[in-house]
C-alpha cells in the first residue's frame, strides 16, 4: 500500500502501462459499484492518474531536481495547489512512481526466473523480457531506475530493498547455472550486476524512432547475456 494517497486510494496492479506514451504510469484503482456514489471520487482517481503521468514525463525530461511542482501541475492541467491535494510533495510523487515501477520490475523478473525449466532458459527469458521492458517503458523506466536516489531516506530504503530482492533472485539462478555446469563465470555477483545493468541502461538510450524495436533489443540482449555467462551463444528455441 502506498501511503502517499489520501484515505481510500490504493494501487491494484502496480505495473507500468501504455507503451507509446505512458498514459498511465501507475494503474490507480477505479471506484467499485458502491464507491462510485461517493461525490467526486472518480474525478479524484482520474486526477491522481494524470498527476502520476505528468510527474513521470517531467522527471524523465528534466530530472527530479530541475522539475518543479508547477511543471507537474501544468502538464496535468492543474494549479500547483492542486498537486498538494493528492501528493504532499514532488518527492512523494516520485516515491509513488519509484515504488510501483520497482514492484513491476520485480514481478517481471520473478516470472521470468520461475517459469522456464533450466537456468539457461530462465536467464534467456530474463534478459529478453527485462531489456524489452526498459525499451517499451523507457520514459518511466528512466525515472524509476535513475531518479530514486533523490528520495527521502525512508522512501529510498523501501526502493533499495526491492532492488536487492531482485538482484538476489537473479544471483540465485546464476549460481544454479554455475553449479549445474551451464554457466562459467569468474565472479557471480559482478556478473549479475553486469547483466542487470545492461538491461537497465536501455531506458537511458532507447528511442522509439530508432531502428531497433523493443523485441529486437530483447532478443539481442538475451544472446549477449548468454555470452556473459559462458553459455551457448545461440538463444534456446531460436
Amino acid at each position: 500500500m502506498l501511503t502517499v494517497f489520501p484515505s481510500g486510494y490504493h494501487l491494484v496492479t502496480k505495473r507500468l502501462l501504455s507503451v507509446s506514451d505512458v498514459r498511465h504510469a501507475v494503474n490507480v484503482a477505479l471506484p467499485t459499484s458502491t464507491e462510485i456514489c461517493e461525490p467526486g471520487r472518480a474525478d479524484r482517481v482520474a486526477t491522481v492518474d494524470r498527476l502520476l503521468d505528468a510527474g513521470a514525463r517531467a522527471f524523465a525530461d528534466k530530472g527530479f531536481h530541475a522539475t518543479t511542482t508547477r511543471d507537474i501541475a501544468s502538464r496535468a492541467g492543474l494549479s500547483p495547489a492542486g498537486v498538494y491535494v493528492h501528493f504532499a510533495s514532488k518527492e512523494a510523487l516520485l516515491h509513488a512512481l519509484s515504488l510501483a515501477g520497482h514492484e513491476a520490475a520485480l514481478d517481471l523478473v520473478s516470472r521470468a526466473l520461475t517459469e522456464p525449466p533450466t537456468p539457461t532458459l530462465r536467464l534467456t527469458r530474463l534478459m529478453s523480457d527485462f531489456a524489452a521492458w526498459h525499451a517499451e517503458h523507457h520514459e518511466v523506466a528512466r525515472v524509476v531506475q535513475y531518479e530514486f536516489p533523490h528520495l527521502s531516506p525512508g522512501h529510498y530504503a523501501e526502493v533499495v530493498a526491492l532492488r536487492r530482492e531482485l538482484h538476489a533472485k537473479v544471483q540465485a539462478v546464476v549460481e544454479d547455472g554455475v553449479t549445474g555446469g551451464e554457466f562459467v563465470v569468474d565472479d557471480v555477483r559482478e556478473t549479475v550486476l553486469a547483466l542487470l545493468s545492461l538491461c537497465i541502461d536501455v531506458a537511458r538510450w532507447y528511442s522509439p524512432r530508432g531502428r531497433l524495436t523493443a523485441s529486437d533489443i530483447g532478443s539481442r540482449y538475451a544472446s549477449l547475456g548468454l555470452r556473459l555467462l559462458g553459455a551457448d551463444r545461440r538463444v534456446p528455441g531460436s
